[in-house]
């Protein structure tokens, strides 16, 4: 007589038998190792839904690959796609040194879910300082994203430089030694711990478009113009690092290897006084 197990063996084979499969998608995951530089893919790029008139809200975000603090880590470069309507995956980009595999596999299985910009900020991933950081990348672009889906953020891109809108005031919030190594053309500058006590020095009602290395510090002051009497201030997604990555030959300045840690203002500080 057979068992409770082997029945619900061949039950479990005969709806194995049975069942149809059907092909769902392709959606273009990849990878490839160039010398220390890894890049990879998923899901749509922005050539393709732009080719396709899909409508799609971008991010990118530089997080490094693993904590600050643990030696080996570099700036990760992370560009992620989404719906605006209901801020679903569209697809992903990412190149860097450390733990790129990891982040595009966590968006290509948060792609093929139907996962949101939103369901990244939530995700529960693996921490430890050798291998990512409290907040990981992913997460990163699920904080910045989400923000841009609801409106608590108004960015502008690199590739609207240079046919800028006419009056628009270009705002650096770095330090002054990064202003001098390297400027986009026409900007102003004002460090974003500066901003609160010299907004007198911004023409009332201006347009500004404000940047800084990687994006935190121009978020940070973009909040501070949006609150006081500049509601249509932007801030450069992705900062300089991705400006200088579209116009590699656009402005003065060498381009250096990125390293970018989690505390990106206290390093331009550290920078600018030699400590």
């Amino acid at each position: 007589m057979a068992g409770p197990a082997n029945r619900q063996g061949r039950i479990a084979a005969d709806n194995i038998a049975g069942r149809e499969s059907t092909y769902s998608s392709t959606q273009g995951t990849g990878i490839v190792k160039l010398f220390d530089l890894t890049a990879g893919m998923t899901g749509a790029t922005e050539r393709t839904l732009t080719r396709l008139g899909r409508p799609f809200m971008k991010v990118h975000v530089h997080p490094n690959g693993h904590a600050s603090y643990y030696p080996g880590t570099h700036a990760m470069h992370l560009k992620v796609m989404f719906d605006p309507s209901d801020g679903r995956l569209l697809g992903a980009q990412a190149v860097g040194v450390d733990g790129v595999d990891k982040r595009i596999d966590v968006l290509s299985v948060a792609i093929r879910a139907g996962m949101t910009i939103e369901d990244l900020e939530q995700l529960e991933l693996a921490y430890a300082p050798p291998y990512g950081s409290a907040k990981d990348p992913v997460n990163m672009a699920g904080f910045v994203g989400s923000n841009l889906l609801h409106g608590d953020v108004a960015l502008w891109y690199a590739e609207e430089s240079p046919d800028l809108p006419d009056g628009v005031v270009l705002l650096d919030v770095r330090s002054a030694t990064e202003h001098e190594q390297w400027a986009i053309p026409g900007s102003i500058l004002i460090p974003h711990k500066e901003l609160r006590s010299r907004l007198s020095e911004i023409p009332p009602g201006a347009l500004v478009y404000v940047y800084c290395r990687s994006g935190f510090r121009s978020y940070l002051a973009q909040r501070i113009l949006v609150q006081s009497g500049w509601p249509d201030a932007k801030t450069l997604s992705g900062g300089e690092l991705t400006f200088r990555a579209v116009h590699p030959d656009g402005s003065a300045g060498s381009v250096a290897y990125p390293v970018v840690t989690y505390a990106e203002d206290h390093l331009a500080s550290r920078r600018a006084t030699g400590v």
